[in-house]
């Protein structure tokens, strides 16, 4: 049988007391919390409550602790490259929360360090490549009944004046390392892993700080889709997250509904030419009716993208591929590093 993962978790804030800790706890049988570190003594004792574990104020003396196993990265964006190199010239596996690091060279470097054949691994936490409602799309793209899809529409919208670090750039703050990994990763997955162009615009509109709150990004994908991406602080009425037009129908997906409208497949299309002859007056195109089909899906309500950890805990035990590779990973934050080089700030 396989044994637990001895974790050390480094960063106890928000997503380190909340996320990662509740997932860690509901798998005692894949994790065992050896170790957590962070500057805020109360957070230490919180998680010493919880699983009776060592803690520590110095993150880099928490990684010299032989008992831990993997380093579980959750602390500040700003912090995440240098925790990661420092945790794997240690011979710590590590498990890095998005964004996986800032620039496209740091990235490299960390892949690089973490894919020696005897030593450690870097893994990275894109969580919402499992969100039910981005695989259940990809499923109905795959199965062609929209026909070809040319064109995607992607949005993460809200309205919010937020004046946390994550508005800084300094702490690595800004809805491109924010929302930004999620949308990005999920983007180029539509664009076929890459894009061979991509258009964009990123602005602060309602957000206090130095960092955008509004991004428009424009891919051409390397299988000829239009992937159009949009997460903003500043949109006061809600957005559809998904939108997909394809040669025999579409679909909008909006919370946990999605709706589509496709042509009868057990109905063959007409065979009709274009015909340069000026048409009849008052009328245009031909007599060809159309069967449409409409179908509602309810996504569960349930959040399922923890199962990123039960990936992790195959990959990095029995050596399973994780379906996040850390080449995806890089080719995500160079995307995010080509897309500020267009920034202009309202």
């Amino acid at each position: 049988m396989s044994t637990p993962i001895k974790v050390g978790v480094a960063g106890l804030g928000r997503i380190g007391m909340s996320v990662h800790r509740d997932c860690l706890k509901a798998r005692p049988d894949k994790f065992t919390v050896v170790a957590a570190c962070d500057l805020i003594e109360s957070r230490r004792d919180a998680y010493a409550d919880l699983f009776g574990c060592k803690t520590y104020a110095d993150y880099y003396e928490m990684i010299r602790d032989p008992e831990i196993e993997v380093v579980d990265i959750a602390t500040r964006s700003c912090d995440h490259y240098a925790h990661a190199k420092a945790a794997l010239l240690a011979g710590k596996s590590v498990l890095v929360e998005k964004p996986f690091c800032r620039t496209y060279a740091e990235a490299c470097e960390l892949v690089d360090l973490g894919s020696q054949p005897a030593g450690p691994h870097i893994y990275v936490r894109h969580n919402r490549r499992f969100e039910e409602g981005f695989l259940k799309v990809n499923e109905i793209i795959d199965s062609g009944i929209l026909g070809e899809v040319f064109e995607i529409k992607l949005t993460r919208n809200s309205y919010q004046r937020r004046n946390d670090w994550q508005t800084i750039k300094e702490f690595g703050g800004g809805q491109l390392l924010n929302w930004g990994p999620h949308i990005v990763d999920h983007a180029l997955r539509f664009c076929g892993g890459k894009y061979e162009s991509m258009y964009s615009q990123i602005r602060r509109v309602t957000a206090v700080g130095d960092a955008e709150d509004h991004i428009k990004l424009v891919f051409k994908g390397v299988n000829g889709r239009i992937v159009d991406m949009e997460i903003s602080g500043g949109a006061a009425l809600p957005t559809p997250e998904y939108v997909v037009y394809g040669t025999r129908g579409s679909l909008i997906g909006e919370g946990t509904t999605l709706r589509m409208k496709y042509l009868d497949p057990s109905v063959p299309l007409m065979k009709i030419v274009a015909d340069p002859s000026t048409p009849d007056s008052g009328t245009y195109g031909n007599s060809e009716k159309l069967q449409w089909l409409e179908k509602t899906i309810t996504l569960d309500t349930r959040d399922h993208t923890d199962v990123v950890w039960d990936y992790f805990y195959d990959a990095y035990r029995n050596n399973k591929p994780y379906p996040i590779t850390s080449d995806q990973a890089a080719e995500v934050v160079r995307t995010i590093e080509a897309a500020k080089l267009d920034t202009i700030f309202a």
